[in-house]
């Protein structure tokens, strides 16, 4: 695994713009960057990245079982008791899922470590299924990269196959898209979903989260005119949703939802401690716990976790040789595990992680972020790879 310094494309900003990428720069800060890329083999993509990805997603199917099975892992995930039955009919029923991001340490060498599950509302998607593979295309043909370079991604076709599994099951009813407002990376990320949707053949039109409403004669949520919403893809996570004014109407009314509800399992930290608590000593993950009620200060070599945190908030982490570094945020009131503290790869100044992207129980590609910093937050830049 190598970063490669190259040339950006010519007028790549005005092309972005073209094709809806409108935060590759956020604040003033780069957040796309493609003045160097991560070069790979097809081995370490095939046996270190590819493989493993399968085998943790099959484990955790395979924890999705037990859990919606056992009302005592259900509060020890600490999901809420009026969605549990929701959470179980889900599973039961075969409610398929669209996808799921895991992210890992990987150097090259050595096996990948899962840092955590982002099972329910990932992003960067539009990012590692279309433009990366939009910049390899275009790199190429303008002698960036070699020209039998080739990118670990099917992302988008893997995407375009779900969705149309996905209306088989939907009876010609429209699949909504939804969203938080004032949101520009969570927008764009829908609108590619939405795109990918219309691909397949689905009716997919766009309803924000704060507009979708219930009424005493539907049997359904419904939109702004009063439709009913048969089925919604929402980029909003199961348990802010649950949390809502309208959460108690989610057992109750019968839209269907995607992610489903049974995604609540693997969108919680806690989930890692199960992982390692049924297969422990796995080589692709690393220990960890739920934390006491009482816990004490953080001890060198571990990273401390909320249950419910997005983009590296509120994480806690302490080297083995006692480097500190924390991230502000507003998940304080959860749970907390510990996972043992996994360096990753850094290049300069850069730290990259691997997201390894899952689409209808496939793996299918990776995306890489970096920071300067150990812990990857939404401002981490997103770095284009290639094999090579």
């Amino acid at each position: 695994m190598l970063r490669i310094d190259v040339a950006e494309r010519p007028n790549w900003k005005t092309l972005a713009h073209e094709l809806g990428f409108h935060f590759h720069t956020i604040e003033g800060e780069p957040y796309w960057k493609e003045s160097a890329y991560y070069q790979f083999t097809l081995d370490q993509i095939e046996r270190d990245i590819e493989a493993p990805t399968e085998e943790l997603h099959e484990m955790c199917m395979e924890l999705v079982d037990r859990v919606c099975h056992s009302n005592a892992l259900m509060q020890r995930l600490a999901l809420p008791e009026f969605m549990w039955d929701s959470i179980h009919d889900s599973w039961v029923s075969g409610q398929p899922h669209l996808y799921g991001r895991m992210d890992f340490a990987y150097s090259g060498q050595g096996h990948a470590k899962l840092l955590e599950l982002n099972y329910d509302t990932p992003t960067s998607l539009y990012e590692a299924g279309f433009f990366q593979w939009v910049w390899l295309e275009q790199a190429i043909q303008q002698g960036i990269i070699p020209r039998h370079a080739d990118q670990y991604n099917s992302i988008q076709e893997r995407l375009i196959n779900a969705m149309a599994h996905i209306d088989d099951r939907l009876d010609g009813a429209a699949l909504y898209f939804s969203c938080i407002k004032n949101n520009q990376e969570e927008r764009a990320t829908v609108h590619y979903l939405q795109d990918v949707a219309v691909q397949a053949g689905l009716k997919a039109p766009f309803i924000y989260m704060e507009d979708i409403g219930c009424r005493a004669d539907s049997d359904y949520f419904v939109d702004l005119d009063n439709q009913p919403i048969k089925a919604l893809f929402k980029l909003y996570p199961w348990e802010e949703l649950a949390d809502d004014g309208f959460g108690d109407k989610i057992p109750i009314l019968g839209t269907h939802w995607f992610e489903p509800p049974w995604k609540a399992i693997l969108s919680n930290k806690g989930i890692l401690p199960l992982l390692w608590e049924h297969f422990k000593d796995h080589p692709n993950l690393l220990p960890a716990y739920f934390e006491e009620r009482n816990p004490a200060p953080l001890t060198p070599g571990w990273v401390r976790k909320p249950f419910f945190s997005r983009e590296g908030s509120n994480i806690e982490l302490l080297t083995p040789d006692g480097q500190h570094e924390a991230v502000d945020g507003p998940y304080t009131d959860s749970p907390w595990i510990h996972q043992a503290y996994q360096p990753m790869p850094r290049f300069g100044q850069h730290h990259a992680l691997i997201g390894s992207w899952v689409v209808g129980d496939r793996a299918c590609g990776i995306g890489v972020r970096e920071d300067v910093g150990r812990i990857t937050k939404d401002s981490s830049c997103f770095v284009p790879h290639a094999i090579v």
